[in-house]
């Protein structure tokens, strides 16, 4: 082996450390057995509150050396194991990092690696957190073999007190001068900002000496077989991985962009069906978009597996891929922030925080920059708009919004062009820092409420949805699994009405759901916003067969082409279900989709110029949507001034006075003209 230091990740914030030879990292998995806690103290008194007990498994390789770690945690009262990124609220007071009981010199916490561990050095940063500054400015490092004799890092005779930080956010690395072999070590913070409390993120590097004997090197491994390229990649990267699927795959695959990040970097996709560049009559259209928070990466990295994975099965001949293939036209944005994503890959998983590339290179929240149609609509109701003034869907966007001076982002955009211009019927967005699922409304119907049950009319039908990808993932529902924060959402089988978390006015999802035909979800796809490369097939493994399940649910409910007698299809036709307030609108070639559950619906579509006409329609449990034409007929009215344009006559206007003048010569009431029909 060779003299550089390989790496463990002993995490008390989901991160991960570099070094110079192979990186790992730790994903959190619950154990449940009594004897696997790693040992968290403070004021020198081993702690036995609180059973939960974390299971972690990181993947070390070190030179030739390749061996798995397994970490077990157990969380104090006063002490708060959580995932990198800072919560919501400000009450949550161990939110985003761990913190001491009390603040003095005599605390500390202690990790048991489970086997002789070569340690090489730690890395801190302070609490990340919105609302607080609390950070450890220096600490003492020991290590033992049995937790009882303890031995202090020196500085000669004297011991070793290392700097750190000296504000919340830079992480500061410490290498030990030589290598410390041990089974245990102890953080003690010796001093701290002065205006806050003993609060860190702790990251320990290392490297497990061999032991193929040990039980906990082979437990909970998860191996993927699938041959895909597992690792970061940068926009330049990206853009070449993508090249190279549609060479494998040209007939299938087709790239294009939507438009520019503010820098300049085409925000690229990639449409994946049977006939690519074309809407084909009757064929849904599905899209999954990640990296509207560019610090949010796992997403990215998961659609570009998502892309080789479908390339390669349709060309083995994997039935169900190609059925999906062939029957759905699917178009797969990676990186919608790619300038976020470049500032937070230049310094790496290691050192990328919270904030660093979370926003659009101006400043802005690219997935909560659309216009509040909802305050428009719920308006519009109150004041009975609806549906005689206003419609109940297709929410127009206000003038203000698209003036050159609103504070847009041109991601944003590009979004809600592409959006407007692609009848898509389901999407997905995928974001980090959770494990949960969450549907519309994002914002809260009561004003000034942080938090609030807010259902849209199709409820039922997104919480099926939601339910869809959250049970088809490995971890999402697992009652025994850790919170990622405080928030424990697999007692809601990994699924959350997004308002009732946390509100949210202008999210892509309460967009798309009222200004177009696509019911839009947020899959929060893993604790760590920006994971190690080395979990890359473990969290493939957990995403693989939600991403495709959820795709297939485009293909739930009621499907049909709404013509005339001619049978020609009527574009911006109506189609609205009885009991549920919100319609869609067919696409340019008459073909609409409407996502349902299981069960009979009474149907009605109706056109400006045409009488309305209403039926029963079947969705069963199988899938595969159930077909719903309608053919409906012009009225007179219509016709009348379809032959009136034709030769451009105008219809009779007479004033109410000349009306009353001629009766009173005539002695009859005269005919009206069409305009007072």
């Amino acid at each position: 082996m060779s003299n550089v230091a390989c790496t463990l990740l002993i995490k008390f914030m989901v991160g991960v450390l570099s070094s110079s030879c192979n990186k790992a990292h730790l994903s959190s998995l619950v154990d449940s057995s009594p004897d696997r806690n790693l040992i968290l103290t403070s004021q020198n008194k081993q702690s036995t509150v609180d059973d939960l007990r974390i299971n972690s498994q990181c993947v070390v390789q070190c030179d030739c050396v390749s061996v798995n770690r397994h970490i077990w945690y157990t969380k104090l009262l006063h002490m708060n194991v959580s995932a990198l990124q800072a919560g919501l609220y400000d009450d949550d007071l161990y939110d985003g990092a761990w913190c001491a009981g009390r603040d003095d010199p005599l605390q500390w916490f202690e990790v048991d690696a489970r086997r002789l561990t070569k340690f090489t050095g730690v890395i801190t940063q302070g609490r990340s957190s919105l609302w607080s500054s609390d950070w450890v400015t220096s600490y003492k490092v020991m290590v033992s073999n049995d937790s009882h004799t303890w031995i202090t890092l020196k500085n000669g005779s004297e011991d070793l007190i290392f700097s750190a930080n000296r504000e919340k956010e830079i992480p500061v690395r410490n290498i030990f001068p030589v290598p410390v072999v041990a089974r245990y070590i102890r953080v003690n913070p010796r001093s701290w900002f002065n205006s806050g409390n003993i609060c860190m993120r702790v990251e320990i590097l290392g490297c497990p000496m061999p032991d193929p004997n040990n039980y906990y090197h082979r437990r909970n491994e998860v191996i993927t077989t699938d041959d895909l390229d597992f690792r970061h990649h940068s926009y330049k990267e990206m853009r070449q991985l993508m090249k190279v699927v549609n060479e494998m795959c040209p007939n299938i695959t087709r790239i294009y962009n939507i438009g520019k990040s503010h820098s300049g970097l085409k925000l690229y996709a990639i449409e994946i069906s049977d006939n690519p560049g074309e809407h084909e009559l009757g064929e849904p259209e599905f899209r999954y978009t990640a990296g509207s928070h560019g610090n949010e990466v796992l997403g990215r990295e998961l659609l570009l597996l998502l892309m080789q994975f479908m390339c390669l099965e349709y060309l083995s001949g994997n039935q169900r891929i190609r059925h999906l293939v062939d029957e759905t036209r699917i178009h797969l944005l990676p990186s919608v922030n790619p300038d976020g994503y470049e500032k937070a890959f230049e310094v790496g998983s290691e050192l990328s925080g919270w904030s660093l590339g979370r926003w659009s290179n101006d400043g802005i929240d690219i997935h909560h920059n659309f216009p509040d149609l909802n305050s428009i609509l719920w308006e519009a109701e109150a004041k009975k708009w609806v549906p005689r003034k206003m419609f109940n869907h297709h929410v127009p966007i206000p003038e203000w919004y698209q003036s050159k001076n609103a504070s847009v982002a041109v991601e944003t955009r590009a979004l809600a062009a592409w959006m407007e211009k692609i009848p898509f019927v389901l999407g997905g967005n995928l974001q980090g820092g959770e494990l949960v699922v969450t549907f519309p409304y994002d914002k809260t119907r009561s004003q000034g409420v942080i938090r609030e049950q807010t259902p849209s009319p199709d409820d039922h039908v997104f919480r099926w949805l939601a339910f869809s990808y959250a049970s088809t993932h490995r971890l999402m529902t697992d009652a025994n699994r850790r919170a990622c924060h405080t928030e424990d959402f697999a007692k809601e089988d990994g699924t959350i009405n997004g308002a009732s978390w946390h509100t949210a006015a202008g999210s892509m999802n309460d967009f798309s759901y009222l200004h177009t035909n696509c019911f839009e979800l947020s899959m929060y796809v893993g604790c760590d916003k920006f994971p190690h490369e080395s979990e890359l097939p473990e969290e493939w493994e957990n995403n693989r067969e939600s991403l495709l399940v959820f795709m297939e649910q485009v293909h739930r409910g009621i499907k049909g082409v709404v013509r005339d007698l001619q049978g020609r299809g009527i574009a911006n036709a109506i189609i609205s279900v009885e009991g549920i307030n919100h319609d869609i609108r067919t696409a340019a070639d008459g073909d609409y989709w409407r996502l349902l559950n299981p069960g009979e619906y009474r149907v009605t579509a109706r056109a400006e110029g045409y009488s309305l006409i209403s039926r029963k329609c079947e969705v069963g449990y199988e899938m595969g949507a159930t077909r719903c034409d309608f053919t409906i007929i012009r009225t007179n009215l219509s016709r009348i001034k379809e032959i009136m344009e034709k030769f451009n006559k105008q219809p009779i206007r007479m004033p109410i006075r000349h009306l009353q003048a001629r009766r009173s010569r005539t002695g009859r009431t005269p005919s009206l003209g069409l305009d007072q029909c």
